[in-house]
């Protein structure tokens, strides 16, 4: 008979899932992990860009290990369209020679392969992986989460629970902690994947990521929302293209879906994809997902608790996505461990009641990168250069945001981060070296 009382029990076995499981497992505890797809990572978006910084300084045994990486990234070209055609370029973010390709920015991943591998690496360490499951409710104790309860109708019970469902977090809400994200917060997303041959790639982008801006008069960024643009993810021998916008706009308009569909006609028509593109991709997919949430930009989602009695929320779950590159990986990671680190003390204390839990959240807001990354104002600034109708502004604040200005808000938090990891292990910088070198080969 399946067991039906743990230690741990972990909701979603995307990012941050699988980290939590795999180290409340190894210290000794019963861990189960629910993922409501039959496959790890089929419910997340579907590629992404992992930023360096999230391999450096998040858990040691994904750095040290070998993750099925799909392409190193070297830098960021914003791309300024205007009347169809590109008038600017602005490539100041980038790893010059002879650093590279020994450093990177960040690796392009396949979310499906990379979270199977993590959910892999916790059920070796001893965690229980249910899929195609799906917890719909919490049990409670007066104000404290006991477990969850299926789509399958069992009662699961646990010491603890942990929330890693992402965007939904409807057992967040269930269990009293939180609201659910408010639809200005979150963008709705049409990514566009298409086969294309490697050396296609190599040749029209490099190791680059694509950024594509223009003015809203041009028809091919979403009017609602925080400011956007047309993105393509490389990958090996496959590209993604992205266009999203946010499920409402500051001042209560809604989009209609079809519309992003319409931005994408759009840009098909210009010369940079005429050119570049169109004669080497082949459609291979068509996926609407929502993928970023803004909760840092506003200050009463920005803090919303994160905890409660018996329960921790991480990841985009806790609203942890980074507001300027709607990236929510290294936040995952991060608030994984954070996380795992506090159960495990409340379980070895018989605590979990949300006094003792609190530590969670004042560690969070003590992590050097967590803060930026969801405060990031970037996206709000370029918000209002689009608006201003100034082509110029829009074109400073894509520098800030996107190009070499980026360091200014950056900088400071890695190098943070990166001295904290250096007082902890004076070796670590090697470890660093050797990961950039064995991730290229990797890619290989």
């Amino acid at each position: 008979m399946a067991r039906k009382d743990y230690d741990v029990i972990v909701v979603g076995a995307g990012f941050g899932g699988p980290v939590v499981a795999k180290e409340c497992a190894e210290a000794g505890f019963s861990t189960l992990m629910l993922e409501r797809a039959a496959t790890p990572g089929q419910k997340v978006i579907s590629s992404c860009t992992i930023p360096f910084y999230g391999f450096l300084f998040g858990p040691e045994w994904i750095m040290n290990g070998n993750p099925p990486i799909e392409r190193p990234v070297s830098g960021i070209r914003n791309n300024f369209i205007r009347n169809g055609e590109t008038y600017k370029i602005d490539n100041s973010f980038r790893i010059p020679k002879p650093f590279w390709p020994h450093f990177a920015i960040g690796y392009t991943v396949y979310c499906r392969p990379f979270c199977t591998w993590l959910a892999d690496r916790a059920v070796e360490a001893g965690a229980e992986l249910r899929t195609s499951v799906t917890a719909v409710d919490v049990i409670k104790e007066g104000n404290s989460v006991k477990g969850v309860i299926t789509d399958k109708g069992e009662e699961l019970r646990c010491k603890i629970l942990i929330d890693a469902e992402g965007v939904q977090n409807i057992l967040a809400k269930k269990a009293g902690v939180r609201d659910i994200f408010r639809p200005e917060t979150i963008e709705l997303c049409l990514i566009y994947d298409f086969e294309m041959k490697k050396e296609h790639i190599d040749r029209v982008c490099g190791y680059n990521i694509e950024y594509f801006w223009s003015m809203p008069d041009e028809g091919m960024i979403a009017p609602l929302g925080d400011g956007s643009a047309v993105y393509i993810f490389t990958y090996r021998d496959s590209i993604h293209m992205t266009i999203g916008q946010f499920l409402k706009s500051d001042d209560g308009r809604v989009p209609a879906e079809k519309v992003l569909d319409d931005y994408y006609q759009k840009f098909f028509q210009t010369e940079c994809w005429q050119k570049n593109f169109a004669p080497y991709v082949k459609l291979r997919a068509k996926i609407w997902d929502t993928c970023a949430i803004y909760a840092g930009l506003y200050e009463d989602q920005r803090n919303m608790p994160t905890y409660g009695d018996g329960i921790l929320l991480i990841g985009d779950s806790a609203g942890l996505e980074a507001s300027a590159i709607a990236d929510g990986v290294p936040s995952a990671w991060f608030s994984a461990e954070i996380a795992a680190q506090c159960a495990i003390e409340a379980l070895k204390a018989d605590n979990t009641s949300a006094v003792f839990l609190c530590r969670y959240e004042e560690r969070l807001r003590k992590h050097p990168l967590i803060t930026a990354l969801i405060t990031d104002p970037h996206r709000k600034d370029l918000a209002k250069a689009l608006k201003s109708g100034n082509e110029a502004e829009m074109e400073r604040r894509v520098n800030q945001g996107w190009g070499i200005g980026m360091l200014n808000h950056f900088a400071f938090p890695v190098i943070n981060a990166g001295i904290k990891s250096i007082l902890k292990n004076p070796l670590v910088p090697l470890r660093w070296l050797s990961m950039f070198r064995r991730y290229f080969k990797l890619y290989g």
